[in-house]
């Protein structure tokens, strides 16, 4: 057995290795080719999550690989430390709202708390062995980010298309800020479908409008229904009484109101949804807002004012139930819009916001990502989707504290707008002043500072740019080198965050594709359901890496394909944990034959003469090579990972292992012969780790560093170059047979092993083989290797393939007893016990033989 391998002592000394000796490092001054990546900076919202391990191990099995097959890799690391998330985080840890706290002093706080927490949270990404350039890093909240986000901003005003607005604004009333339609989400609920009875004319009449929302009654202006529809023509052009709140809307016809929904007939209300803002911009309709921006109506709502939503529409329908208006209610399950950081069902508002004009642009951005590859090209849908169902500019301006503040100024007396120079930034309005002491239109010197901050995506939309700004300083013309980037990296849930808006952004800014591939992840599922703190079913990746180590982490999320959720299976941990158990020793296995003197021969690039059996593992692994490296060209990282994985398990380990064993042992054999199995022993298992390394870096490094070092050239097997396959070179050309000899031995050694469980012996137990002609004729060659493995009594040419397992004779029985009973007594229960555990950490009967 080899010396227990201890992955928690390992992950701790590469890790180290790693960062002293630069291994990832960027080189400014190289002339290698640059693979560029865009990846991600995580949201600064407490420590790395479950679904953060899963998609940057992915990630980075592209950037190790990239590096294998000498790149430059530019791979830097930021965190997404602006916005809402770091609100929320702060205010909790320091039991404070923002709200509540003058501006200055809850940013000075932010800045602090993150100075604390971020050396913790980027080592969450270190443990899992991210191989990025950690010395090429940025904060979405630091100087330079804010810089650049305010001339994103700057520019684009000067382009004509940042205005500000007063207009109906989608509003989160528990973060008390306006958002993006991009930061919705659809959520069902259950609520009721209330029938109301509104007067109509004299008041004999009474019209039935079903509605979910009676707590904007005080704010109905109008009521709609569709003109085919027979039952409420007549009712055109009349008004009705809106109930409790007694006055008159009009009646109007609307193809927009459904005939089948409801009662068929619609109070509009400013604003309930997107179809009221519509109507109410198509019909000229008052304005009456019963909602303020903390969610509580107002004096519109007369004697329920001061009421949260949820609390007036109880009222309400209680008062409707006394005043005999309420006729019937019907259990509904219905679709509204939450904000994705809280929630909370969203308002729509009337307030001024700064909005991104772009909505003509559409086809432009279409094309845009016509010219990316997308990995998988399915999800390149959703970008497309949710670009043909934009229905609202972007609105950039929120009403938080810890952001990158808007780089403006308003006048006093006139409302013109001041924008500050480009040197200045970045700025702050509360805080500097602006560039001009007088108004260019009306010679005030009064200037009003904006108090909002950019949207958090406005910023993490300029990660390509920000990121090559960072390496600017140290390399010389470093965006035309590197941008457009090679890969964006991302998970498919915010497709239409952050990929279509940095799409946007470089449109604007570049007049290019920000990069030229994109590949899309999943997300961690338990039980089908999305991992999620609300839901309480999530897994915290750091006890899994206190159980299973990092390797068993990565090996896990290797086996989810490209833009494919995973369901989180603790039975794939511990493959992986099996598989480092399986390297290690099988690393043991095989350099307890090769001395120094075999290496020394191995070092010189000769190769020996190799046998036929030798030939065809060499053979079955350039295909494995092969197909291998074609996958990971194209993001395939889960096949590349599962065609190594059994080739390692099943062709090296279960088959060519056992097969050169008798060779290696057998003193008979010889030396050149025992050569070429240690030869290509050494040759297949470097390349077997090499294209394990991009999976599982610390025991691909560990192994390397141990057996490898003193051969090979590198200071580390991930700066070393990824395996060649040469299936059409001299060597395979002569030896086209090889790899079939190899396949059809390893069917027959499985059928001897078959055979051997059937009748119940060991694996030891003395055979007779019998083979077709056609069999017979091509494992002539390495019949002495068959007859090794398979410990082969005879093998004989016949009609069909047979195996006949000896079976022993009773004298033979009486003259082993003895023995075998000596044997038992020296076999000790712990010994016993000492082996099963190890199978069941990833060896198999054979390893033990």
């Amino acid at each position: 057995m080899a010396d227990q391998y201890d992955p928690k002592e390992s992950e701790k000394k590469w890790g180290e290795f790693w960062e002293k000796e630069n291994i990832y490092a960027f080189d400014v001054n190289s002339k290698k080719k640059i693979f560029s990546i865009d990846s991600p900076p995580p949201t600064v919202s407490g420590k790395m999550h479950i679904g953060h391990s899963f998609s940057y191990s992915q990630m980075d099995f592209i950037a190790r690989y990239k590096r294998m097959r000498g790149f430059n890799v530019f791979y830097p690391f930021g965190t997404d430390n602006n916005g809402l998330a770091t609100e929320r985080l702060i205010e909790k840890m320091k039991g404070v709202r923002g709200s509540d706290m003058e501006r200055e002093k809850f940013i000075s706080m932010c800045n602090e708390t993150l100075k604390e927490i971020l050396p913790e949270f980027v080592q969450d990404w270190k443990n899992i062995g991210i191989s990025a350039d950690f010395s090429i890093n940025y904060s979405t909240i630091d100087d330079r980010s804010r810089r650049l986000s305010q001339k994103s901003f700057l520019d684009i005003y000067k382009m004509g298309r940042a205005y500000r607005k007063q207009a109906p604004t989608m509003w989160c009333p528990e973060c008390h800020t306006a958002i993006a339609q991009v930061e919705l989400k659809d959520k069902e609920i259950d609520t009721m479908f209330n029938h109301i009875i509104f007067k109509c004319g004299d008041e004999k009449e009474n019209l039935i409008i079903a509605t979910t929302r009676p707590e904007l009654l005080s704010s109905c202006v109008a009521i709609f229904a569709n003109p085919n529809d027979e039952r409420y023509k007549k009712y055109f052009g009349k008004k009705a009484r809106v109930p409790l709140f007694n006055f008159d809307v009009p009646i109007l016809a609307d193809e927009r109101a459904a005939i089948d929904k409801g009662t068929g007939i619609v109070m509009c209300c400013t604003f309930g949804d997107q179809t009221d803002i519509e109507w109410q911009k198509a019909y000229n309709l008052p304005i009456k807002m019963s909602i303020n921006p903390d969610g509580k109506l107002n004096k519109l709502a007369g004697k329920y004012e001061g009421l949260k939503i949820k609390e007036a529409r109880k009222q309400i329908i209680e008062d409707l139930k006394k005043e005999q208006l309420l006729i019937e209610q019907k259990p509904l399950k219905h679709s509204v819009n939450v904000h994705e950081r809280c929630g909370t069902e969203i308002e729509f508002i009337v307030s001024k916001q700064w909005f991104v004009r772009y909505l003509d642009l559409k086809e432009k951005f279409l094309a845009q990502g016509n010219k990316i590859r997308w990995h998988p090209s399915f999800m390149k849908s959703r970008y497309d989707n949710w670009i043909r169902g934009l229905q609202w500019d972007w609105c950039i301006s929120r009403q938080r504290f810890f952001g990158a503040p808007f780089p403006i100024w308003y006048c006093n007396d006139c409302g013109a707008e001041v924008l500050a120079k480009e040197n200045q930034l970045p700025v702050d309005p509360l805080s500097d002043k602006p560039p001009i002491t007088e108004c260019p239109h009306c010679k005030s010197q009064l200037f009003i500072p904006e108090k909002d901050v950019l949207d958090t995506w406005a910023t993490s939309s300029l990660t390509p740019q920000i990121s090559i700004d960072v390496i600017s300083e140290r390399m010389k013309n470093a965006k035309r080198k590197i941008f457009p980037m090679s890969l964006r990296p991302q998970a498919h849930e915010i497709i239409t965050f952050w990929a279509f808006n940095t799409i946007v952004k470089s449109w604007f800014h570049e007049k290019n594709i920000p990069w030229k591939d994109t590949m899309i992840s999943g997300f961690i599922t338990l039980g089908g359901k999305k991992m999620s703190k609300s839901l309480g079913n999530t897994i915290e990746p750091q006890e899994v890496l206190a159980t299973y180590h990092a390797d068993a982490l990565r090996h896990w999320a290797a086996s989810s394909k490209l833009g494919e959720d995973l369901d989180y299976q603790e039975k794939e941990l511990i493959s992986g944990k099996k598989t480092v158990t399986k390297l290690w020793n099988a690393a043991s296995f095989v350099f307890s034959f090769i001395t120094d003197e075999d290496k020394k021969k191995i070092k010189t690039g000769k190769k020996p003469k190799l046998e036929l059996i030798d030939k065809g593992i060499l053979a079955k692994l350039n295909k494995v090579i092969k197909t291998a490296t074609k996958n990971l060209d194209e993001f395939e990282y889960s096949k590349t990972k599962s065609e190594v994985d059994n080739f390692f398990w099943q062709n090296f380990c279960d088959n060519y292992l056992e097969i050169v064993k008798d060779r290696l042992y057998n003193s008979n054999i010889s030396d050149e012969k025992k050569h070429s199995a240690k030869y290509t022993l050494y040759c297949v298992f470097l390349d077997v780790i090499k294209m394990l390394a991009p999976f599982m870096p610390y025991i691909s490094e560990e192994i390397y560093q141990k057996y490898y070092k003193d051969t090979e050239s590198d200071k580390s097997i991930h700066i070393s170059k990824w395996p060649k396959y040469s299936w059409f070179d001299s060597f395979f050309k002569r030896n086209k047979n090889a790899e079939q000899t190899f396949e059809l031995f390893c069917q027959v050694l499985t059928k001897v092993r078959q055979e051997k469980s059937k009748a119940q012996k060991s694996m030891k137990a003395p055979v007779n083989i019998s083979l077709n002609k056609e069999q017979y004729s091509k494992l002539l060659p390495v019949i002495n290797d068959l007859g090794g493995v398979t410990n082969a009594l005879n093998i004989k040419e016949a009609g069909v393939l047979n195996i006949e397992v000896i079976q022993e004779n009773i004298e033979e029985k009486e003259g082993k007893k003895e023995s075998e009973e000596k044997d038992k007594k020296i076999e000790s229960k712990n010994e016993a016990e000492k082996n099963q555990e190890k199978i069941e950490e990833g060896f198999d009967e054979s390893d033990l033989n």
